[in-house]
C-alpha cells in the first residue's frame, strides 16, 4: 500500500465552528450567497470575527455550472467577506472535494502556517440539466471505448449487480438503505428531501439502471457548508464547543478502474486505503467498537452497502445483513448517515464532504436534535467522501478533547 501514514496531525487541529446553509434546489441564491450564509453561520458558531481568519480553502468542482464567474478559483472567498489579500486555495477533487479541502487547510493549521483558517464547500448543481453539467465533463474524458453511454448511476449499476450474484445482495436489501435514510432526513431541517418511503415505493419506482431504480440514485442539488480550523491549543481560548480532528487520511487509485481485468466490482480499493490509514494514526483495530456515527457518501444505495465492508463494519459480502438487522439505523450499533445522506441531500460536489463532517460534528457536540445518536461510548465520528467513478476518497475521524 503506497503512502505515508503519519500521527502528525493527529489532535493538532479543532473545528471550532461550523455552518450549513439548507440544500435544494435554491434558486432564490447565488453562488456567492450561499457560500456567504455558510461563511457567516459558521463564523458565528464560533464566536469569532472575519478578521481571525488567517486563509481559507475553497472546495468547488465546477462552479461555472451555475454562471457563477467569479467563482473560478478562489478570488470569490475573499470578496464575499471583503477581505482583499486573503490567501485563497482553490481545491478540486470529483466528489471527494469538500473533504480534500478541510485536509489540505488542516495541513496548514497543523504544520504552524496559520492559527485560524476558513474552509468552505459550495456548489450549485440545479441551475442547468445534468447532462450539461457534470456528466458533460466526464463523458468526454477517460477510456475512449468506455466513456460511450457513460453515466454514474449505469456505473454503479455494475458493481450491484455483482454484489447481488456474489454474495446474494437483494433489491429489497438495496432498498432498506433508502428507506433508512429518507427516515432520518425527514428529520433533518436542512436535508433537501422531507419524505419517509417504504421498501414498495423504491421497488416500484421508475428504472434509472438496473437494479436502480429512482430511490436508489442521489439527487443533484445547491448548497454550501463551512468550517472554522483553529490550532487545538487556542481552541479553549475562542470557544467552550469544539472537535480534535484525528485523522484526515486519502488514497487515489485509477480513474479507469472499470476496466481493469483485476477489478472486482465487489468494493472500493480507495476507500479501503484510507480507512485503514486513518485507523492506523488513531490506533483503531475495530471500527464497528470503536466509532459512535458514521456519514459515509452514499451516492447510491448501493455505495452504502459496499462502504459498511470496506469500511470494516462489517467483513466483505455481509454488508446486506448490516442493514438488513437494522445497526446502521439511529436506534443501531453504529448509526450511518443519520442526517439521510446524500440520499436526502443531494450532492453538490464540493460542498458535500464539509455538509458531512457538519453533521458529525453536531453529533459529537450533542446538538443534532431530532437525528441525535449516542456518541458517549467513544465520542469519535467517522467522515467518508467518495470521488469520481470510485477512484478518491477521503476518511476522516474526530472526535470530542
Amino acid at each position: 500500500m503506497s503512502g505515508r501514514t503519519s500521527d502528525a496531525l493527529r489532535d493538532k487541529v479543532a473545528i471550532i465552528g461550523m455552518g450549513c446553509t439548507r440544500f435544494g434546489v435554491l434558486q432564490d441564491k447565488s453562488f456567492a450567497e450561499q457560500g456567504l450564509e455558510a461563511v457567516n453561520e459558521a463564523l458565528a458558531d464560533a464566536g469569532i470575527e472575519k478578521e481571525r481568519i488567517e486563509a481559507a480553502w475553497l472546495g468547488t468542482f465546477e462552479p461555472n455550472i451555475g454562471g457563477s464567474f467569479p467563482g473560478y478559483a478562489g478570488d470569490f472567498v475573499a470578496d464575499i467577506l471583503g477581505m482583499p489579500g486573503l490567501p485563497v486555495t482553490r481545491v478540486t477533487n470529483y466528489c471527494a472535494t469538500g473533504m480534500d479541502a478541510l485536509r489540505n487547510a488542516a495541513f496548514a493549521v497543523a504544520a504552524g502556517m496559520y492559527d485560524v483558517v476558513l474552509v468552505l464547500g459550495n456548489e450549485k448543481m440545479r441551475d442547468v440539466a445534468s447532462r450539461d453539467s457534470l456528466i458533460r465533463q466526464v463523458v468526454t474524458t477517460g477510456h475512449p471505448i468506455v466513456q460511450k453511454g457513460l453515466t454514474a448511476p449505469g456505473l454503479f449499476a455494475l458493481m450491484a449487480r455483482r454484489h447481488m450474484e456474489t454474495f446474494g445482495t437483494t433489491r429489497e436489501d438495496l432498498a432498506l438503505v433508502a428507506v433508512k435514510n429518507h427516515y432520518n432526513g425527514n428529520r433533518h431541517p436542512k436535508a433537501m428531501f422531507h419524505k419517509e418511503i417504504t421498501v414498495d415505493d423504491v421497488l416500484n419506482a421508475p428504472m434509472i439502471s438496473e437494479p436502480l431504480g429512482l430511490y436508489d440514485c442521489t439527487p443533484t442539488s445547491d448548497g454550501a457548508a463551512a468550517a472554522i480550523l483553529c490550532r487545538a491549543d487556542l481552541a479553549p481560548q475562542l470557544t467552550d464547543e469544539y472537535i480534535l480532528i484525528e485523522a484526515i487520511e486519502m488514497a487515489t487509485v485509477t480513474g479507469h478502474r472499470y476496466g481493469r481485468r483485476s477489478e472486482s466490482l465487489i468494493g472500493f480499493e480507495a476507500t479501503q486505503i484510507a480507512a485503514q490509514r486513518a485507523y492506523a494514526v488513531a490506533g483503531i483495530d475495530d471500527p464497528l467498537a470503536a466509532i459512535d456515527v458514521a456519514e459515509v457518501h452514499d451516492c447510491f444505495t448501493i455505495t452504502e452497502i459496499l462502504n459498511y465492508e470496506d469500511l470494516g463494519f462489517v467483513p466483505k459480502g455481509e454488508g446486506a445483513h448490516f442493514i438488513r438487522e437494522g445497526r446502521s439505523s439511529l436506534e443501531g450499533d453504529l448509526p450511518v448517515n443519520p442526517s439521510g445522506g446524500l440520499k436526502c441531500f443531494g450532492h453538490p460536489i464540493g460542498a458535500s464532504g464539509v455538509r458531512m463532517t457538519y453533521v458529525i460534528y453536531e453529533q459529537l457536540l450533542g446538538r443534532a436534535g431530532a437525528t441525535q445518536v449516542p456518541t458517549e461510548r467513544n465520542g469519535r465520528g467517522l467522515v467518508h467522501n467518495l470521488g469520481g467513478p470510485g477512484s478518491v476518497c477521503v476518511v476522516g475521524l474526530y472526535h470530542r478533547p
